[in-house]
């Protein structure tokens, strides 16, 4: 065995003084001084997002959650985490431990990453589960208490000598109680020489045939959970396989196989099979699905899987079968060799790069994905008189919304022009008047530059990649001359990388002070901004472009300052199918980011008469940025979604590999999620850390006409932190447009019973302010519940994040629909029709923004009762009395290598799986690069973007923070 030395606990201050004493010297050494962000200034837990009442690490990355178990009156939840970044990379399993599922106590790291003798990474930990040995089966225990059990996935990185790229079964275990860990000596346990087998979850089987342990994991790739058994946990033999079945998009991973009694009748059992896919999740991306059925010690057997092929019933108007587009205006972007993205003829399946398509009908269909996602173009139908009251049309591909008042082209608003950049050859902006700092004044023929910056206006823009001879390491400013501000608005292109701590953005300077700024969203193309400046009317101002950034996404493009009247129209970037009726969009959908077409359903009835067109649309150049339409149908009702007929452990975007908790009390079925989305993971605006866990929920079966399903509640424990006496309460609010309830609140929880009424739409927005908030409310038409999070905040981090989400929800008998909501800072969490639906949302709200008002469009709704109730803050408090574990220590075999050694330097060398499709990004980030068409790729990660490389830098002798509890303020 090879041990690494004891990590004494330091306290956090000797830590951040030891750190920062060591970034002093350096900038005394170099010259240069680190510019600290508000939120990195933050003491930990006052960061403008940190959650109060979800686990959330003190620092870096985490995503998974991993080796749940309770065990002496305490949870242990372990989780994937990088200890050395805020990005994915460098996988290990960081550890937490509470008594009660709220108040968490942050753990030294339990499972690192493996070293070879040399420093090289050579094993990656990934997801996997714990189990409380209790007859130490496995031979592990040395005492009295019998041994935990870690069973894991080994990423074997290339650089492992005997299994370089597999992913295989391993274990480690534990004899004081879950603190710290030996690795086996015989890893791995489970060897299927497969690059994608992984996320084992095990269980204690009694049952006719037999007593056991069984393994659920995964061959990700292949869509299939891998059931196994044995006897000791060190050897293992194959059971049976299931899947694949329903959402097979994208990779599953993280699976789950455990009983539950229906309607708490412990004589009647049903088994439930989790999966969790991505992407393919029913909102887009990531997401869980789940199966109910049997379990015979062998095979699970599924009762609720949706068999494909739904034909609709009605009058095909476009079907794209016969060789051609009969009649349909095709407009495919100039130039593109591959006539790309509609190509000259219906396609007849899946494109050179595209992933598998699904859910087609026919012997073609109009697929978007010519030349990859990278040419925009239409498709638009002949004209027609609508005569039916609903028109079905099967839809894939990107989930990117036409957008009210948005145009197809990148047209200018009217005014003046102050600066498009066209100089002549030979002209630079130093000599034209501007002023350059840094990297930027060292060479003025860099600027303007003639390159990136997707949607410039004519051949010259600013771009800070090409100012500097550094890329997206080049630092400085460059301000223009003065200039009047003649109009009411500003608008301008810009693009490139976003930072929401000052660092990288466009600033307007009136009287020498920074009154407006705009960063980009780590975009190439670059998107028209629009600042309101009348209060500054006759005023000189300068611009300037401040980049301080380095690193992926470093820089900023700009071009085309426009002075004027009226603000800038937003250009399209849908992937969107739209009904036109004269010249407007009045009905549309989109895709999931899904290569499977899923039916939409426009009811259509109000229209009766008028004359129409449907435009499919392809704007976007980015993930995703493809369409594809097939079967449309003039009919009397609406086709299901096929999608929508899955059972999903959760209808938003932030709910993933979920798992439980092993050895709960009471036999409670306790289930965690990670709150996040592999589609913008990497780039939530959170700076010292990344992501946070769900609020755990207690699951049961209850039954339905459909037959036994899940329902969640969050854990009764969060009952215990309402502030029962704070809360406030309105009744009875008569809604006609909007209505100001006079209550705010961002560490809340809101009980809502809201009567649609007359109303199209009802609803409430929290974490508002004067510009922006999340709206939650009522579609009556549709029928849906929706959580809508497009002007939330800061949405432009990612262009993926701006979303709705909704869910089919029925009005109770007297016509309303009653939900609960969990608000924490920076997260909604919905629970509606008894725990049955619920809805998971990250936000990123404005400074400030904490208002709850109420709301109602298109007639008359009454918000027949809020209540809000603060939640006292469970994380980053002073602490009281702790579980307090013994000094950690952590030992490997030397069949798996050396643990990192203070001074070892690693890098995760294992790349991502994915499907989506995805843009790349070479130089760093930067918007150069070429398309990267969509596909599997069996890499052997345990997420699915780009690996990020992460060397190790350790601080005075390699520290690391002991047990704590987090944010432990006087430290």
């Amino acid at each position: 065995m090879t041990s690494t030395s004891p990590r004494h606990p330091r306290t956090k201050r000797k830590a951040l003084a030891a750190l920062a004493a060591t970034s002093i010297a350096f900038a005394v050494l170099t010259g240069t001084a680190a510019t600290a962000t508000a939120e990195e200034s933050a003491e930990a837990g006052q960061e403008q997002f940190r959650p109060q009442f979800h686990f959330s690490p003190e620092k870096n990355w985490m995503n998974d959650p991993n080796g749940m178990v309770y065990v002496d009156g305490v949870y242990h939840l372990y989780y994937q985490h990088n200890p050395e970044g805020t990005r994915w990379g460098n996988m290990s399993w960081g550890h937490a431990t509470s008594t009660d599922l709220m108040h968490w106590e942050e753990q030294p790291l339990a499972l690192p990453q493996t070293f070879d003798d040399s420093g090289v990474a050579i094993e990656d930990i990934f997801s996997g589960s714990i189990v409380v040995d209790e007859t130490n089966s496995s031979g592990f225990g040395t005492g009295d208490k019998p041994p935990l059990v870690a069973i894991y996935t080994s990423a074997y990185t290339q650089d492992h000598p005997t299994h370089p790229g597999i992913q295989a079964q391993s274990l480690a275990y534990s004899n004081d109680g879950g603190y710290t860990w030996t690795k086996h000596e015989g890893n791995p346990v489970y060897d299927r020489g497969s690059a994608n087998f992984r996320d084992p979850k095990v269980f204690w089987h009694d049952g006719p045939a037999g007593a056991y342990w069984v393994m659920a994991a995964v061959e990700a790739v292949d869509h299939k959970v891998i059931l196994a058994k044995s006897t000791d946990l060190r050897s293992w033999e194959h059971l049976s396989e299931f899947g694949p079945a329903n959402s097979t998009e994208g990779i599953w991973e993280c699976p789950e196989l455990f009983e539950l009694p229906v309607d708490g009748n412990p004589d009647e059992t049903k088994w439930v099979m989790v999966v969790n896919l991505n992407p393919g999740a029913v909102a887009g991306g990531s997401g869980g699905q789940y199966f109910v059925g049997d379990f015979d010690g062998t095979e699970f057997t599924s009762e609720t899987t949706v068999e494909p092929g739904t034909t609709a019933e009605g009058t095909p108007f476009a079907t794209f079968d016969g060789g051609d587009f009969s009649g349909w205006t095709v407009t495919n972007e100039s130039g593109n060799e591959a006539d790309g993205p509609w190509g000259l003829a219906p396609a007849a399946g899946t494109l050179p790069g595209q992933g598998p398509v699904k859910g087609t009908i026919g012997a073609g269909f109009a697929n978007g994905f010519h030349g990859g996602d990278w040419p925009v173009g239409s498709l638009e139908s002949p004209q027609f008189t609508i005569e039916s009251d609903v028109i079905n049309l099967l839809v894939g591909g990107g989930n990117h919304p036409h957008v009210d008042g948005s145009q197809l082209g990148n047209e200018p608003p009217a005014g003046t022009t102050v600066f498009d950049f066209e100089l002549a050859d030979g002209e630079n902006l130093l000599g034209s008047g501007w002023e350059a700092t840094g990297d930027f004044a060292l060479d003025p023929a860099r600027s303007p530059s003639t390159t990136s910056g997707e949607y410039a206006l004519g051949d010259k823009r600013v771009n800070t990649w090409e100012g500097g001879p550094l890329g997206d390491d080049n630092t400085g400013t460059i301000t223009s001359p003065s200039f009047t501000l003649d109009g009411d608005f500003a608008s301008f292109l810009v693009g490139g990388g976003n930072r929401t701590d000052g660092t990288l953005q466009v600033e307007l300077l009136v009287d020498g002070s920074v009154v407006r700024t705009q960063t980009g969203a780590n975009a190439g193309q670059m998107t028209w901004q629009s600042w309101d400046i009348s209060e500054f009317a006759g005023k000189d101002a300068q611009l300037r472009v401040r980049d301080e950034a380095t690193g992926g996404w470093g820089h900023l493009t700009f071009d085309h300052l426009v002075i004027g009247d009226e603000p800038s129209q937003l250009r399209s970037e849908e992937t969107a199918v739209n009904l036109i009726v004269d010249g407007e969009v009045v009905r549309t959908a989109t895709g999931r980011n899904s290569e499977t077409l899923d039916w939409s359903s426009w009811d259509v009835s109000d229209l009766r008469g008028q004359q129409a067109t449907i435009q499919a649309v392809d704007q976007n150049r980015s993930g995703w940025g493809h369409l594809m339409l097939d079967q449309i149908m003039f009919a009397d009702t609406s086709v299901p979604s096929t999608l929508e007929s899955y059972d999903w452990l959760d209808w938003g975007r932030d709910y993933y590999a979920t798992v439980s908790y092993f050895g709960t009390p009471d036999g409670s079925r306790i289930m965690q999620g990670w709150m996040n989305n592999w589609d913008y993971a990497n780039d939530i605006p959170t700076s010292t850390w990344r992501s946070s866990m769900t609020l755990p929920r207690e699951v049961v079966l209850t039954s339905t006409p459909a037959g036994p399903r899940l329902k969640q509640q969050v854990v009764p424990q969060v009952d215990e932190q309402l502030d029962v006496a704070g809360a406030a309460t309105r009744t009875d609010v008569a809604l006609n447009g909007a209505v100001d309830l006079g209550l705010s609140g961002d560490v809340v929880k809101l009980e809502v019973t809201l009567e649609p009424g007359e109303a199209q739409r009802a609803g409430i927005t929290v974490f508002g302010d004067a510009e922006s908030g999340t709206r939650i409310g009522y579609d009556a038409a549709q029928g849906r519940l929706f959580v809508d999070r497009t002007n939330s905040g800061n949405v432009d981090f990612h262009p993926a994040f701006a979303s709705v989400e909704d869910a089919p929800v029925a009005l109770d008998d007297d016509g309303s629909v009653t939900f609960s909501l969990y608000l924490d800072r920076a997260s909604v969490e919905l629970f509606t029709a008894d725990g049955m639906v619920t809805i998971t949302d990250q936000v990123f709200p404005n400074e400030g923004a904490d208002a709850i008002t109420a709301w109602s469009e298109g007639g008359a709704a009454t918000l027949r009762r809020i209540t809000v109730t603060p939640v006292t803050p469970t994380m980053w408090q002073e602490p009281g009395p702790v579980v307090t574990p013994p000094t950690a220590t952590a030992t490997a075999a030397p069949t798996g290598g050396a643990t990192p050694s203070p001074s070892a330097t690693s890098a995760s060398t294992s790349a991502p799986t994915s499907t989506s499709a995805a843009t790349s990004t070479p130089q760093g980030g930067s918007d150069t690069g070429t398309p990267t068409p969509e596909g599997l790729a069996s890499t052997g990660a345990d997420f699915p973007l780009a690996a990020v490389l992460f060397g190790l830098a350790l601080v005075g002798g390699g520290a690391v923070l002991g047990a704590r509890r987090l944010g432990r303020r006087g430290q």
